[in-house]
């Protein structure tokens, strides 16, 4: 629950549905729609705590909520109030956390010595197989129904990020699995010089000039 600018850093959560109510009422149904569409992408979390950080914004000030009736069935519509938009607004000129990155596949492929060549290859390929089909995923987002035009260049902005990191996973994973058709086991990489593969150009920068 946002309270202080300290709890702000520690989850964003509650402030990146505020920024949701800060676009137009939604239910909490509405709201994980809206989530799965948008901020999945870059904060899968937020899904998980629709159900309870709606009452905690409203029990805060930040969001109303008001009952609606659509025939006989009665929904629950959060508003965000004033206070919210100043608590959003805010939190919005804090500095961020560190990215957290999660990825249990890279898990496996990290600790694959303790099991088969088989399955750190299929792995390999599922995650490559799971980068494409979010790419198309977002190709198609990018031609689809634009429900709110006046947020088109906020969204282009981490849509271009979202497809950088899943077209890099693609082809890492497309080079991972190269790199391993020579293996003899996961614990044998039967002669691959992961120095001159890897490790020597990341010391060097890849080749790539400095940055600006």
């Amino acid at each position: 629950m946002p309270t202080t600018r300290k709890t702000a850093q520690q989850d964003a959560t509650p402030y990146a549905l505020l920024g949701l109510l800060s676009v137009r009422p939604w239910t909490t149904y509405e709201l994980a729609q809206q989530v799965r569409r948008s901020l999945d992408w870059f904060w899968p979390r937020a899904e998980r705590k629709l159900y309870d950080d709606p009452k905690r914004l409203a029990a805060a000030g930040l969001a109303k909520p008001s009952e609606e009736y659509t025939g006989k069935r009665k929904r629950t519509v959060y508003a965000i109030t004033a206070k919210g938009r100043r608590e959003l607004k805010a939190w919005l000129g804090t500095p961020s956390a560190e990215p957290s990155w999660e990825n249990e596949a890279l898990v496996k492929v990290f600790f694959a010595d303790g099991g088969d060549l088989d399955a750190l290859r299929r792995t390999l390929a599922e995650m490559g197989e799971a980068a494409r089909a979010r790419l198309e995923e977002l190709a198609a987002s990018a031609t689809g129904e634009v429900r709110f035009p006046q947020r088109r260049h906020l969204d282009g902005l981490t849509a271009r990020l979202a497809h950088d990191m899943e077209e890099a996973t693609l082809r890492w994973s497309q080079w991972a699995l190269a790199q391993t058709e020579s293996w003899r086991a996961t614990d044998d990489p039967a002669g691959w010089d992961p120095e001159s593969a890897v490790y020597t150009p990341l010391a060097e920068g890849w080749g790539v000039g400095p940055l600006t």
